[in-house]
């Protein structure tokens, strides 16, 4: 099932992969909150979603660079 996420989650856009990390640091935050309170059915849910947005923020910032790199390799094609 996490293979299929991976998969899944590679394919989306730049725009998507924010927006779902967004979503999933609001669903993180709530649960912190329900676990203060004592009212959480998994306690190991935080520890998937800390893990979650972080393969979404690796998957942002590899789109970031490779957005980087070819606007660098264009300047220097341009530049010669």
């Amino acid at each position: 099932m996490a293979d299929s996420k991976k998969k899944n989650d590679k394919s989306l856009s730049y725009d998507e992969l924010v927006a779902k990390r967004d979503d999933l640091k609001k669903k993180y935050m709530d649960l912190r909150f329900q676990a203060i309170i004592g009212h959480v059915d998994n306690p190991m849910q935080k520890r998937i979603m800390r893990r979650e947005i972080a393969r979404l923020n690796t998957l942002i910032h590899q789109q970031d660079l490779a957005k980087f790199r070819a606007a660098a390799a264009e300047a220097i094609a341009a530049k010669n």
